[in-house]
């Protein structure tokens, strides 16, 4: 029997992004108090004009601002939400950046940017709800990597390297806090088709779906199903994981 998630309280950070929206939505759907974080540099009126559709679609999506790179902003980010919707049970740790070049000409800021936001910022949230999880004895953490920090990418050391540092953050943490019912899990999608895959010019595109076996890109709503399934109770045996959805582009 499907255990209810009512009352229960998920944050999905980049929520309002291609795969963090279908993340949120699929939240909802499965009965959670779902909160997208969102940064975006500080547009406000773009995260509430999203918000908007997504209440026109049925979805009653919560926001909450908040810069994942700084640790002050992400203590101010959690606060609020334990004010108003209570502790978090399920962290989706969603948000990221890219800022490709190979390295002869990457930058120290750009290694920097990437790394703060795609790895630090990992810990950060992690680090600001896991103790009201321990508390309660049930918890959620799911991180959302990428095939490219399985494999590496031309252009995307930096990228790759926090990806993959995630990983090993997961690793770490879920067998600190494995006794106390809570799960640490990481999935890495190959390549899914959101805005910014869609940008890509139809050539590049093309050499993509050469190297992906099912012969298409992933749908960012086969993405969320892995993601409702590792917060649900039924997921509490799996921890410490690493799960692939790249249509076979990586198998290892």
């Amino acid at each position: 029997m499907k255990s209810s998630n009512e009352g229960k309280v998920a944050l999905v950070t980049g929520g309002t992004g291609g795969i963090g929206g279908e993340i949120c939505k699929a939240l909802v759907d499965e009965g959670y108090q779902v909160i997208a974080g969102y940064y975006s540099g500080g547009k406000h009126d773009k995260a509430q004009q999203w918000q908007i559709e997504m209440g026109k679609a049925g979805y009653d999506i919560a926001l909450a601002y908040g810069n994942i790179r700084d640790w002050e902003s992400c203590q101010e980010c959690i606060e609020g939400i334990n004010k108003e919707f209570g502790s978090i049970d399920v962290l989706v740790n969603n948000g990221g950046i890219t800022q490709d070049t190979t390295v002869k000409r990457m930058t120290p800021q750009q290694w920097d940017d990437v790394i703060a936001t795609n790895l630090t910022s990992v810990f950060y949230m992690t680090r600001l709800v896991i103790n009201s999880m321990l508390e309660k004895g049930f918890g959620r953490v799911i991180n959302i990597s990428s095939v490219n920090a399985q494999k590496g990418q031309f252009g995307q050391a930096n990228y790759s390297a926090a990806k993959a540092g995630m990983h090993g953050f997961t690793k770490a943490v879920a067998q600190e806090v494995a006794a106390k019912g809570i799960t640490v899990n990481t999935v890495s999608p190959g390549y899914t088709e959101t805005s910014m895959i869609k940008a890509v010019p139809e050539e590049i595109r093309q050499q993509i779906l050469t190297g992906i076996p099912v012969g298409r890109f992933g749908q960012p709503e086969e993405i969320a199903r892995v993601v409702t399934f590792l917060a649900s109770e039924d997921s509490g045996f799996i921890t410490g994981t690493d799960i692939s959805a790249n249509g076979g582009q990586y198998m290892h």
